[in-house]
């Protein structure tokens, strides 16, 4: 399995070397213009990326894939209210187990129905998922950021039709020391037309 998955990685990362040869055969325009590509690619991702670290949704904006924005806030916005009511319940039960803690017999719990015992459990229930909505957030924050980079980094993808992937079966047979076995797979051939 371990194999499969290194042969899988290899083909889908593996990059053609390109020699000095090669990049003077191409001449002198043509690798100033590849460079400048690169570079304008590179410079548009960053961009994106810190704009939406900036503010979430502008680097959607800016490779124009406004459809993600709402989905960004519903999210923020969902972790952000989740962290409001959780924070306010988990002040309400803390406070109410400082009133019974505090030795003052002057001093009312804010819900006496109630008891010591139950406020605490309550507390740390509601300080959890006050503390799971913070870290929500920021996924929610760090996927955005992401999102934006990945997609400037995409935008000059090709998806044309001249490009075509086909999975067939692969089997081999081979000589080991105790007789022959035989491997099964997956070939990919990626086409580039």
């Amino acid at each position: 399995m371990i194999r499969f998955f290194s042969i899988l990685a290899i083909l889908f990362f593996a990059t053609p070397a390109v020699s000095q040869n090669d990049t003077l055969s191409l001449g002198e325009d043509t690798v100033a213009q590849l460079k400048t590509q690169k570079k304008a690619i590179y410079s548009s991702a960053r961009k994106a990326s810190i704009m939406s670290a900036i503010l979430p949704g502008l680097g959607q904006a800016y490779n124009k894939k406004y459809w993600k924005i709402p989905i960004i806030y519903a999210g923020l916005g969902g972790f952000g209210y989740m962290f409001l009511t959780n924070n306010k319940q988990y002040n309400i039960y803390r406070s109410n187990v400082i009133a019974y803690n505090d030795n003052d017999s002057t001093t009312v719990p804010a819900l006496p129905e109630y008891s010591s015992d139950q406020s605490q459990v309550l507390k740390l229930q509601y300080r959890k998922y006050r503390d799971f909505s913070v870290i929500g957030f920021t996924i929610i924050y760090l996927i955005n950021i992401i999102d934006a980079n990945v997609d400037a980094h995409l935008k000059t993808f090709d998806v044309s039709d001249d490009l075509s992937l086909h999975v067939d079966p692969w089997q081999s047979t081979y000589k080991t020391s105790s007789g022959y076995r035989t491997a099964t797979g997956i070939s990919l051939k990626l086409t580039f037309k």
